[in-house]
């Protein structure tokens, strides 16, 4: 009996993945365990390995469809002595449909056998029925087009189901045979005569284009990182009362420190074994202020107030199109040292998208740190289910009165969002306080 290949749910809240690359063609033979195909979330990419043992009989979902639903099927394989045809005429039956949309012609390998039944849609229906018209392309397409000021509806698609792609762009771009995209422009200018004005929140897309001279911007569609960004961040704004607690926190004392641990760091392969950098110090600072002010490591319910055990500390890393906050677990109990190996670990890994969920997903509270960038003060988002986070500004010299006189100390202003349903304002205070005094006295962070 055939047996399906389905969509995996690479974490409790993915719903749809794209389906990034195939390591396998049709035809390969292939045991448990082996890795079949690379899957895209919104923010990593996951190998995915195979449960059962057979011959991969079709492959129902092409290399680079975006949006296939969890649990939909995208191959097929003949068990251990069943003929490969019959397996994949024959299997998928059960399967849900995925709703996908490629972005890329897939190589031609991994193409499904056009005579065999398409249980699977590959493409939205307005694609399947464009006769050609170049109506479902790629972004990569449609972004040569646009730069070159061809109207992609006039280009054939060489494709599945007549997708446009990057070849056959560039074929009409050399002969001169697409038509220019002058008229696509056109509406935005019609109504551009009126004076801009500012954007409300909610307006629509026509509605925003029409403030705007034609020719003057590109549209970027969104990606999933983005998309995902947007709809948890709003649902934080919308759904958490937000208040700030700021201070000013010292640095002079951290900084010997940190040169000290630094300068006596043992050799390995040649290099140091570590180097801490200052946000590695913030981390554990926070992840013991949470250990020393449990009722600030919570998270809200409906029902119920989460007490969390451990510090699990979320790390704000820009990445190409977002960010991602990779977590270091129990941070409370860690060395500075092993903070620090963990987080370039982890950071590296994020900007290549190699995370695995459970690396990025859960977390008790988080830092987000723009010194680096020249910010002095900023507010961050709180991001849930955590009930803090922390907004870290630049270090830098700073004139104080101490004793009556004017000394230079180092310095940077740090801000704690926090969720009031759970942590309140007195309760934010004393976390803060709490952080404060490790940066300020941070030898309280070896013992």
């Amino acid at each position: 009996m055939p047996i399906n290949i389905t969509m995996p749910a690479l974490s409790p809240t993915m719903e749809e993945g794209n389906l990034a690359k195939w390591l396998v063609k049709e035809g390969d033979t292939i045991k448990s365990g082996d890795v079949i195909a690379e899957i895209e979330t919104d923010k990593a990419t996951m190998e995915v390995e195979a449960v059962d043992e057979g011959v991969v009989a079709k492959i129902v979902v092409p290399a680079g469809t975006e949006g296939v639903k969890v649990n939909s099927l995208i191959a097929i394989l003949a068990a251990d002595g069943e003929d490969v045809a019959a397996a994949a005429a024959g299997g998928g039956s059960a399967a849900p449909k995925a709703e996908a949309k490629a972005t890329e012609a897939p190589k031609e390998a991994e193409k499904p056998a056009a005579a065999a039944p398409a249980p699977v849609a590959a493409a939205p229906a307005a694609a399947q029925n464009h006769g050609g018209a170049g109506l479902f392309s790629s972004p990569l397409a449609r972004r040569i087009a646009a730069n070159a000021g061809l109207d992609i509806k006039s280009v054939a698609g060489s494709g599945p189901h007549g997708r446009v792609v990057k070849s056959d762009v560039e074929k009409a771009i050399a002969s001169g045979g697409a038509k220019p995209a002058a008229a696509a422009a056109a509406a935005p200018a019609a109504a551009a005569s009126a004076a801009p004005a500012a954007a409300p929140k909610g307006m629509s897309e026509e509605a925003v284009l029409k403030l705007f001279d034609a020719g003057s911007y590109e549209l970027v569609p969104h990606d999933g990182m983005r998309k995902t960004i947007a709809k948890r961040l709003q649902e934080s704004k919308q759904t958490i009362p937000h208040f700030y607690v700021s201070v000013d926190v010292e640095l002079d004392a951290l900084l010997a420190l940190r040169a000290q641990i630094n300068g006596s760091a043992p050799e390995k392969d040649g290099k140091p074994a570590y180097k801490l950098s200052v946000n590695d110090m913030v981390i554990k600072a926070m992840a013991l202020a949470l250990r020393d002010v449990p009722d600030a490591n919570v998270s809200w319910t409906d029902t119920n107030m989460v007490k969390h055990k451990h510090a699990d500390v979320g790390v704000a890393v820009s990445i190409p199109g977002g960010l991602i906050t990779p977590i270091i677990r129990s941070a409370e109990l860690k060395s500075l040292s092993a903070i620090s190996n963990e987080m370039k670990d982890l950071g590296k890994r994020a900007k290549e998208r190699k995370l695995k969920p459970e690396e990025y997903q859960g977390g008790t509270t988080a830092v987000s740190n723009m010194g680096m960038m020249g910010v002095k003060n900023f507010a961050a988002v709180v991001n849930p289910p955590h009930a803090t986070i922390l907004a870290v500004g630049a270090g830098e010299e700073r004139v104080v009165v101490k004793k009556g006189q004017m000394v230079i100390v180092n310095a940077m202003t740090v801000t704690l969002s926090t969720d009031h349903r759970c942590v309140d304002g007195a309760l934010g205070a004393e976390l803060l306080g709490a952080f404060k005094r490790y940066i300020e006295s941070p030898m309280g962070m070896l013992v």
